[in-house]
């Protein structure tokens, strides 16, 4: 059998974002009791210096504190790790080749799972931080299943974005999503048919306001969830019938 599985959350970006991914993997794992549910440990520190500011140049690297929670991870068994924050994926190359574990890439599960959709979309409207924007991981996956990308603008960005996003960190979670509606209502009336809430902290804004347009929106958190308790349901699987093959050959 294989390294037993014990899901690692690199969390705390912001602390909100990573309970409501939480909550995200139990519904996305069908499970008849506590023992079929899928086993994680969390690293929810969310002393983690800010990544919008260190990718703007105004503020520290986090990548010291994403190691330390990576090795935390690591001392404590995990066999796959995920990061819910986008943003945070900006330093996936240094955190993936300091894991023993591999990480699970958001943007790769988000792709996949935009793939197996019946209808795709031919328009999609990306809310994302800055730097997740400039890093481009979103508008390069569907760009290339010929998807066109439709983003905010500078302006957004700072009156609605930014604002709403600090707003569900310090707990305005109504405020903020009345503002991230502004920004999802801009690019759907710029033409997108869909939206990718490609922050962790929108997803949990929208649904505080109850936005009318959720059942247009895909959120790469939930997705990242899905694929992880796939693969848990594969292990699950597998270590059932390595059990009973176990037994009955007793």
């Amino acid at each position: 059998m294989a390294k037993p599985f014990l899901l690692g959350v690199l969390g705390g970006m912001g602390p909100l974002a990573t309970l409501d991914f939480q909550h995200k993997l139990l519904a996305a794992t069908p499970a008849d009791n506590d023992q079929q549910q899928l086993p994680s440990v969390v690293w929810n520190v969310p002393q983690i210096a800010d990544r919008q500011k260190a990718l703007a140049g105004s503020g520290p690297s986090p990548l010291p504190q994403l190691l330390h929670g990576i090795e935390k991870l690591n001392q404590a068994g995990a066999s796959h790790i995920v990061i819910p924050c986008n943003t945070a994926h900006h330093w996936y190359d240094e955190l993936s080749a300091a894991s023993a574990a591999p990480l699970l890439h958001i943007v790769e599960a988000t792709i996949e799972s935009l793939l197996n959709l019946p209808h795709k979309p031919q328009r999609v409207g990306l809310i994302a931080t800055q730097g997740t924007l400039d890093a481009g991981w979103y508008q390069r996956g569907l760009s290339g299943q010929h998807i066109d990308v439709v983003l905010p603008t500078a302006d957004e960005l700072a009156q609605w974005f930014v604002p709403g996003c600090y707003a569900v960190k310090r707990g305005a979670l109504r405020e903020g999503g009345e503002l991230l509606t502004r920004q999802a209502r801009a690019l759907l009336e710029r033409g997108a048919e869909q939206l990718l809430l490609a922050c962790t902290e929108v997803p949990v804004a929208l649904e505080a306001v109850a936005a009318p347009f959720l059942s247009m929106t895909h959120d790469p958190a939930q997705l990242l969830a899905q694929r992880c308790a796939q693969i848990w349901l594969e292990y699950r699987h597998s270590y059932f019938a390595h059990t009973q093959s176990n037994n009955l050959n007793k």
